[in-house]
């Protein structure tokens, strides 16, 4: 049962310590890809698929972003400030609370990009949330068509869609790439200050209610220099990347 889906959060404020040679210039969503900044792929991908209005948290070199989205006529931005603290990916969500509403909303990583393979992936989000069943619904990736990740992956994904986390001993084949639906109802309960979405998934995943849906495409994670430079390259392969 898909609920109708408008808004998002785009996480913007992270310091980008990884992008050394960038990052002492710009705030890492603004570093530019195959002709635009990372947070106008994540922007541009989202208006198309029909989000009216996104909120964006800035930190780091918090003007330059803003300077950046005041350019912007679609989607409705709308800033939420955290130049007073860092409050990672759970407690910045938390934070613009008030901003998002009472609905689920898109969250959408700012240097998650990928190359679509068909129906737009941020559709096909929206149409399998099931509000009855879901607290989260995570896009995976699927590791060995991913660039910018090296790691054992994050999930698997059962036969009915839930997902369970990696197991220290084992390698899984998913990997959350960034962007996922998430309802409000998730963080009631929450600690005050800086959290990680890790926390709310385990509220999730121990009543059955977090669920996965397989990407398809390629999908970039471009968090390093060396990320950036495979992803430019992929983008330039003559397939649309946004």
């Amino acid at each position: 049962m898909s609920t109708t889906i408008d808004t998002a959060m785009v996480l913007a404020a992270g310091l980008g310590t990884r992008m050394r040679g960038y990052s002492e210039v710009l705030p890492k969503p603004l570093v530019p890809l195959a002709g635009k900044t990372l947070i106008d792929h994540a922007l541009d991908r989202l208006a198309d698929a029909g989000i009216a209005r996104a909120v964006v948290n800035v930190h780091y070199k918090a003007e330059l972003i803003e300077a950046r989205l005041q350019e912007r006529t679609r989607p409705a931005i709308v800033i939420s400030d955290e130049r007073g603290l860092l409050l990672e990916t759970g407690g910045g969500i938390k934070k613009a609370l008030p901003l998002l509403g009472e609905k689920p909303f898109i969250a959408h990583n700012s240097d998650s990009v990928w190359r679509e393979s068909g129906v737009s992936n941020l559709k096909r989000l929206v149409a399998a949330w099931d509000e009855g069943k879901m607290d989260c619904l995570l896009m995976l990736a699927l590791t060995s068509a991913s660039i910018g990740y090296e790691g054992k992956g994050d999930f698997s994904l059962e036969s009915d869609g839930r997902i369970r986390r990696r197991r220290p001993d084992e390698t899984v084949p998913w990997v959350f790439m960034g962007v996922q639906i998430i309802h409000p109802r998730l963080y009631e309960g929450t600690p005050e200050g800086a959290f990680s979405n890790n926390l709310i998934w385990n509220h999730a995943l121990l009543k059955g209610r977090a669920y996965g849906l397989r990407m398809d495409g390629l999908w970039m994670h471009v968090g390093t220099p060396d990320a950036l430079s495979e992803a430019e390259a992929a983008l330039g392969h003559g397939v649309r990347g946004e």
